[in-house]
C-alpha cells in the first residue's frame, strides 16, 4: 500500500464557505500560490457553477498555478460539481487549462438527505451518480466521487454505489463525514468496510473529508488514514462550514511527529505552514484562536514556571515538535504571573543584564506585583523595572502609599504616605490643578526641598490598556540649596527622576520622588523633618 498520504486542500472551496470568508479572485490566486509552495497534492480551487466569478477564479488558478514550474510537477487543480451535466461542464471549463485537472462530483447518500433533500429513491441516486461520473470521465481522466453525508449513510448502500461509480470511471472515492457526526472508532470501521467490500477499490484512492462539529475532525481523519485512506481533505486553520473542516496543519504534523505510529509521509514542506496560516487568516478575516494547535499564538509559548524551567533545561520536556519545523522562529517563554524566577533570570540575561541572585530576587518581587496587573510582561516592561528598581539613588524618602481624587467635580486631591530616613511615616494631603500636581504638592509639604520642575514626560512603554506607564522628570535645585552646598548661586543644577507603573499617577510620583532624593544626596542638605 502507498505510504504517502495525499493532502487535498479545500481552503478555497469548503473553507471559503465559512460565513464572511469570501475571497476575491486575486486573493484566491495568492493563496493557491502559497498552497503550491507548501506542497499540497490537490488544490480544490472552487465551485465553478456557483458563479461566473468563481469559474473564472478556478480557471485562472488552473492556468497559472496548475502548470509545471522549474521542472516541478504542479498540484492537481480540482473543481467541485454537483451530479448534474451543467455543473460538470462548468467544472471542466474551469480546470481544463491545468496540466493535471480533476473533476470532483457528489450526490447525497444518507437516508435523511435522499428522502428530504433529493426526494429520490436510493436506486435513482445510484443511477444518477453512475451516469454523471461516466459523463465526467468522458471529459477528464481524473474523477473524484463523494457520497455526501457518508457518515450517516447505510454501509451496504455505500458499498453498492461506490462499486458502481468505480465501474463508471471514478479514480478517487472521497468519504465525507459531512455533518461531523461520527466518532473515530466508527469512522475507522467505515473506511475499513469500504476497503474490504467495494469492487475495484484496489484501483482507487480512498479519501477522507471530516467536519468538526463534535471537535473530532482530525481524530476521525487520522482514524480513516490508519484504516487505509491515502488522501486527506483539509483546510488551512481548519476553516469551513459551521465548526470547520479537518485542519491541514494538524493532520500533517500528526503524521510527521508520530511517524513511528503511522509510518506514513506527506509531500508537505512543513516550514511553510505558519506563513500560509497567517495569509489565510488575513485574507478571510477569520482569526486563529491563540490556543489553536500548531499555528496558534500560544502553540509554542510557555508561561507556567514549571514548564519554563523544564524548557530552559531541555526543549523536549514540554515541546513535541520544533517550532522551526512549522515556520515559527523560536519558542516563546511568556512572562506572566505564573512565571518563575528561573525564566525571569534567563530573559534578563538575554537582554544583557548580568544580575546577582540578590538583585534577581529584588526584581522578581516587583515583577510579580506587575504581573498581577497585566497579562504579559514584555522586554520593555523588564527594562523599566530594572531602571526603576536597581538604578535609582539611595531612597532617602520612599513612597509607601498614594491615593488621589479627581474628575470634573471638586478639586483634585492627593494623599501621600512616605517613609522618611528615620523610618517615620509621613502622611499629607494637598490639592492641585490635577492628580499629579496634587501629589507633587503633598510630597513638597513633607520633604520641604524647594525645587523647580522643568520637564515632565509620560508615555506608555508597551501596547494595550494594561500598558506600563513610564514617567521621566527633571527638576532644578533652588538658590537656598545651592548656598547650602556652598556652590556658586549662578549655577543651578538639574536632577532627573524616573518611575514606571501601570498607574501613571503612581509612576509620576515615583519619578518626582526619585529626582528629589538625588537632589538631597547631591546637595548634602540637612534632611528636614515635617
Amino acid at each position: 500500500m502507498n505510504q504517502t498520504v495525499r493532502i487535498f486542500d479545500t481552503t478555497l472551496r469548503d473553507g471559503e464557505q465559512s460565513p464572511g470568508a469570501t475571497l476575491t479572485s486575486a486573493e484566491k490566486l495568492e493563496v493557491a500560490r502559497s498552497l503550491a509552495r507548501l506542497g499540497v497534492d490537490v488544490i480544490e480551487a472552487g465551485f465553478p457553477a456557483a458563479s461566473p466569478d468563481d469559474l473564472e477564479a478556478v480557471r485562472r488558478i488552473a492556468m497559472e498555478i496548475g502548470q509545471p514550474h522549474n521542472g516541478k510537477q504542479p498540484p492537481i487543480i480540482c473543481g467541485l460539481a454537483r451530479a448534474t451535466r451543467n455543473d460538470i461542464e462548468k467544472a471542466w471549463q474551469a480546470v481544463s487549462p491545468a496540466a493535471r485537472p480533476r473533476i470532483h462530483t457528489f450526490i447525497a447518500t444518507s437516508p435523511i438527505h435522499m428522502q428530504y433533500k433529493l426526494q429520490m429513491e436510493p436506486e435513482k441516486v445510484v443511477k444518477k451518480a453512475t451516469e454523471m461520473v461516466a459523463f465526467a470521465r468522458s471529459l477528464c481522466e481524473d474523477i473524484e466521487f463523494s457520497p455526501e453525508d457518508a457518515g450517516r449513510s447505510e454501509p451496504e448502500f455505500l458499498y453498492h454505489i461506490l462499486s458502481e461509480v468505480v465501474a463508471a470511471g471514478a479514480t478517487t472515492l472521497n468519504i465525507p463525514d459531512t455533518v461531523g457526526y461520527q466518532t473515530p472508532d466508527e469512522f475507522g470501521d467505515l473506511i475499513r468496510g469500504i476497503m474490504k467490500n467495494v469492487k475495484g477499490i484496489e484501483n482507487c484512492i480512498v479519501s477522507v473529508h471530516c467536519h468538526n462539529d463534535l471537535g473530532l475532525a482530525t481524530a476521525n481523519a487520522l482514524a480513516g488514514i490508519r484504516a487505509g485512506a491515502r488522501q486527506a481533505e483539509v483546510t488551512v486553520n481548519g476553516i469551513g462550514e459551521r465548526a470547520g473542516n479537518t485542519s491541514l496543519e494538524e493532520v500533517v504534523m500528526a503524521l510527521h511527529t508520530r511517524h513511528p505510529v503511522y509510518g506514513l509521509d506527506t509531500n508537505i514542506d512543513t516550514t511553510q505552514i505558519m506563513h500560509v496560516s497567517k495569509q489565510v487568516s488575513n485574507y478571510t478575516g477569520i482569526l486563529v484562536q491563540p490556543n489553536k494547535a500548531i499555528v496558534g499564538a500560544n502553540a509554542f509559548a510557555h508561561e507556567a514556571g514549571i514548564h519554563q524551567d523544564g524548557m530552559l533545561k531541555h526543549q523536549q520536556t514540554y515541546e513535541i515538535m520544533r517550532p522551526e519545523t512549522v515556520g515559527v522562529k523560536q519558542s516563546r517563554l511568556v512572562l506572566g504571573k505564573h512565571s518563575g524566577r528561573h525564566a525571569l533570570k534567563v530573559r534578563l540575561a538575554e537582554l544583557g543584564y548580568e544580575l546577582n541572585e540578590e538583585e534577581v530576587v529584588q526584581i522578581f518581587k516587583r515583577f510579580k506585583v506587575l504581573a498581577d496587573k497585566k497579562k504579559e510582561i514584555l522586554d520593555a516592561d523588564l527594562e523599566a523595572l530594572i531602571s526603576d528598581e536597581l538604578y535609582q539613588p539611595v531612597e532617602i524618602y520612599q513612597l509607601d502609599g498614594l491615593q488621589v481624587a479627581c474628575g470634573t467635580m471638586g478639586m483634585p486631591t492627593a494623599t501621600v504616605r512616605l517613609i522618611g530616613p528615620d523610618e517615620k511615616v509621613y502622611i499629607h494631603a494637598a490639592i492641585g490643578t490635577g492628580p499629579v500636581d496634587a501629589a507633587y504638592n503633598a510630597m513638597d509639604e513633607i520633604i520641604q526641598a524647594p525645587n523647580k520642575l522643568i520637564e515632565f514626560s509620560i508615555h506608555a512603554i508597551t501596547e494595550g490598556i494594561d500598558a506600563l506607564g513610564e514617567v521621566t522628570v527633571r527638576i532644578s535645585d533652588s538658590q537656598q540649596q545651592r548656598l547650602t552646598a556652598q556652590r556658586d548661586a549662578a549655577q543651578p543644577r538639574t536632577f532627573g527622576g524616573y518611575g514606571a507603573d501601570t498607574d501613571i499617577v503612581v509612576a509620576s510620583a515615583k519619578a518626582y520622588l526619585s529626582a528629589i532624593n538625588k537632589l538631597l544626596v547631591a546637595t548634602g542638605a540637612e534632611i528636614p523633618s515635617a
